[in-house]
């Protein structure tokens, strides 16, 4: 059995709440789009999960059927946001990758 140094242990948790602070404001400042119905409804999301930008196409709007462009709509949002979820993920675990883990059983 190998002996832990908690010194160096306390010394990668700082390095890795460091890099994790790091990549939450890299998040922030990338995007992620999704699309529904072909392009004519996009919805930029940031990977904090903030809605950046939504566009909508005219051809989009039909007065007479509101509920396929607000379906448009709820289908864009959450491509979006299943997309900044992923991004962050990435991030995260990239990030956690590069520390190679505490040198506890199972990291």
């Amino acid at each position: 059995m190998t002996k832990m140094d908690p010194n160096k242990m306390m010394a990668q948790l700082g390095q890795m709440q460091a890099q994790m602070e790091k990549a939450q404001e890299e998040l922030k400042t990338a995007y992620v789009e999704h699309s529904a119905g072909g392009g004519a409804v996009t919805v930029k999301v940031s990977g904090a999960l903030e809605v950046a930008d939504i566009t909508i196409k005219p051809e989009a709007i039909d007065p007479d059927d509101p509920e396929m462009l607000q379906d448009l709509l709820v289908s864009a949002v959450n491509g979006a946001i299943t997309a900044a979820q992923q991004l962050q993920q990435q991030k995260m675990m990239g990030q956690l990758g590069g520390m190679g883990g505490l040198g506890l059983p199972g990291m």
